[in-house]
């Protein structure tokens, strides 16, 4: 089991968090004062749950003066959902789908496993590095190179994929996947997106062969 993984399922184990957790599933943001009048349990006991629900990246804060509210994170637990679900079937035996793109490493086809299933976008993953690898999945199938979509239908082909499609599309400009302007949108040139593992690993190879080939040459 990931580590992260251990973590949230540790901090979801108590009672109280739970209780925590009911609360912000309602969907508004709450206070530490609010939340301990809510559950009738001591500030200081609302901190403790809160820290250890942080830690999991289940719940997120924002600052009110002189208050800090706290929010559920949906994204979290899409994303527990999901390696629940994966963990469940590995252990049945049930063979994870063979399919994954030329550029994809071991590791990048394992996330895309864990994320993509039955053609569908279980969830945006929380963790940056794996968010990267999934956009890079959804920006070569879902849209062709050189073709200027208006956003109506840059939301609807997101989502057949996914229920939360200005999500996902917010996170193919920001993280330069696709540009907009004037309302539409387009694939940047692959030139500019996000490096892969396997790029990096070739600039790397590349940097320690130029460092080889200097620290070689005679000295004139």
């Amino acid at each position: 089991m990931e580590p992260d993984l251990l973590v949230a399922l540790k901090a979801l184990s108590d009672a109280s968090r739970l209780r925590i957790i009911g609360v912000l599933a309602e969907g508004k943001a709450m206070s530490v004062e609010d939340l301990a009048k809510r559950l009738e349990l001591s500030p200081g006991t609302v901190v403790h749950h809160l820290n250890r629900l942080r830690a999991a990246r289940l719940v997120e804060s924002t600052p009110r003066r002189p208050y800090m509210d706290y929010s559920l994170r949906l994204e979290r637990l899409a994303e527990i959902g999901a390696d629940l679900g994966k963990l469940a079937r590995e252990q049945a035996g049930e063979a994870p789908p063979a399919d994954a793109p030329e550029w994809a490493s071991a590791e990048e086809a394992k996330v895309i496993r864990s994320f993509i299933e039955n053609g569908m976008l279980t969830s945006v993953p929380a963790q940056r590095s794996k968010r990267l690898v999934v956009l890079r999945y959804v920006a070569e199938t879902v849209f062709e190179r050189k073709h200027k979509y208006p956003e109506k239908e840059v939301n609807q082909r997101l989502g057949a994929l996914n229920a939360d499609a200005a999500s996902v599309r917010r996170y193919l400009v920001d993280e330069g996947f696709m540009s907009r302007k004037n309302g539409e949108y387009r694939l940047r040139p692959r030139s500019e997106w996000p490096p892969t593992q396997r790029d990096d690993e070739a600039a790397q190879r590349s940097r320690a062969s130029a460092s080889a080939d200097t620290a070689s040459a005679p000295e004139s």
